[in-house]
């Protein structure tokens, strides 16, 4: 049985990643700094992965329990991401430091911990990344700092690692979840606006992305490698008449 872990394992992206690779055989590792009963992974692990990023005693300590748990793995998804708001004249550092730790350090050091399972069994890492890192909004100055540096990670990994490990990002854009929703403070009519804008007319769902993650895992897709592949719904696109 192939192994897979997933970090954010609890969000929206991150359950239905869960549930895909579940479906698909794959035995899944689920990481999130959250405890829940209610999740979709086969085992849950309580992780901080900011501390795993910036505190080096809870680092060593983690790397010998993953080596205890994960001997094995054969695809890595670095999905934890954190979005804190902000513009420039009220852009706090703190924000700005644990954002870069969460959505880039901590996918960086998790690539480099796995490195070894992963290239003995030809696996793979997926990043996901967010239409943010080519097309942004205000106050998303750290959120979308980190994913336009995550989606260099990937191809940067992809040059460095050779064919070893293969590594590719998705960019969603929209996608129905909570932190979507806390963007958009709940506001509905804003939420309506965004699905008429989309070409496809709505906004993607969770399982969109998890079905693109199952593609760029299978062995069907060993030619794809350094990728980023765009999943919008056709939203870049559109140069939207005021």
């Amino acid at each position: 049985m192939k192994k897979i872990l997933i970090t954010g394992v609890l969000g929206g992206i991150g359950s239905a990643l869960a549930i895909a690779f579940r479906e698909a055989g794959y035995y899944v590792y689920g990481l999130d700094i959250q405890e829940s009963e209610h999740h979709q992974a086969d085992r849950l692990i309580q992780f901080d992965l900011h501390a795993f990023s910036t505190n080096e005693d809870y680092r060593n300590e983690w790397k010998h329990t993953f080596n205890v748990l994960i001997p094995e793995l054969h695809v890595l998804i670095n999905n934890a991401a954190v979005q804190m708001l902000g513009s420039l004249d009220e852009l706090k550092l703190d924000d700005w430091n644990h954002t870069m730790t969460v959505n880039l350090t901590g996918p960086l050091l998790l690539s480099q911990h796995f490195l070894e399972q992963l290239e003995d069994v030809h696996g793979s890492i997926i990043n996901i990344g967010s239409i943010h890192q080519q097309l942004t909004k205000r106050r998303f100055i750290s959120y979308a700092t980190s994913k336009s540096a995550l989606i260099g990670l990937t191809r940067a990994l992809a040059v460095d690692l050779e064919g070893r490990v293969r590594v590719n990002a998705i960019s969603p854009a929209a996608i129905e979840t909570d932190m979507l929703l806390a963007g958009f403070d709940g506001n509905q009519g804003a939420l309506d606006e965004l699905r008429k804008i989309h070409p496809v007319q709505r906004i993607g769902r969770p399982q969109d992305v998890a079905t693109m993650a199952l593609f760029l895992a299978s062995e069907n897709s060993g030619f794809i490698h350094g990728a980023n592949l765009s999943l919008d719904g056709g939203i870049s696109s559109v140069l939207k008449d005021l």
